[in-house]
């Protein structure tokens, strides 16, 4: 079936949702080559005729990954200050909810980012896009910036990827707006403010 696809052109798009699936089954390194190409109904041959090899085929997962991240971050940009910084937060939560193995092949697969520029460049405009979020909030906007990614990632991991046992994704948001409140109540106001 995949076969055919292929004669229409989507010969890579099959490839990668058979990635997809692969990742969420066995992880970012569990399968091989082989096991995708099976899975896309093509012969691993076929692979090399669109992905360098099997951290190719990852990568350009990773890469869409970030920009359908990228999309849903950009749905709630409109926002602004801390408001925009908790959607920003909600919509991380939800990538990683409805698309579990894009999440997996961007933070999970060991992919070095300094080696594929396209997967840089997309990875940097999900960066660019919290990092405008954040804005105006505090002074060092790049150290806030990362502290709400961390925080979203945290709480993913511990309740959507079940590293500490803990499964109740209502509970996640719960934990992730309470952590927000936390933490953004504790920021003084940006420099230029406080300067006044």
């Amino acid at each position: 079936m995949a076969k055919q696809g292929y004669h229409h052109g989507n010969l890579r798009e099959a490839l990668v949702e058979a990635t997809l699936a692969l990742i969420v089954a066995k992880g970012p390194q569990g399968f091989t080559l082989s096991e995708a190409a099976r899975h896309a109904g093509v012969t691993p041959a076929a692979i090399y005729r669109h992905f360098a090899g099997r951290d190719d085929l990852v990568a350009e997962t990773a890469r869409q990954g970030y920009a359908l991240f990228s999309g849903m971050l950009s749905e709630v940009a409109a926002e602004r200050g801390a408001p925009r910084v908790r959607a920003m937060a909600r919509a991380y939560l939800a990538f990683a909810e409805r698309y579990p193995g894009h999440y997996i092949a961007m933070f999970e697969s060991g992919i070095d980012l300094a080696r594929r520029p396209a997967l840089a460049e997309a990875a940097g405009h999900a960066r660019d896009l919290l990092h405008g979020a954040c804005d105006g909030l505090c002074a060092d906007v790049e150290e806030v910036a990362a502290h709400i990614w961390s925080l979203s990632h945290g709480v993913v991991e511990l309740y959507l990827r079940n590293s500490a046992g803990l499964t109740d994704p209502p509970e996640a948001r719960a934990t992730l707006s309470r952590a927000l409140d936390t933490y953004l109540s504790g920021l003084g106001p940006p420099a230029s403010q406080t300067s006044r």
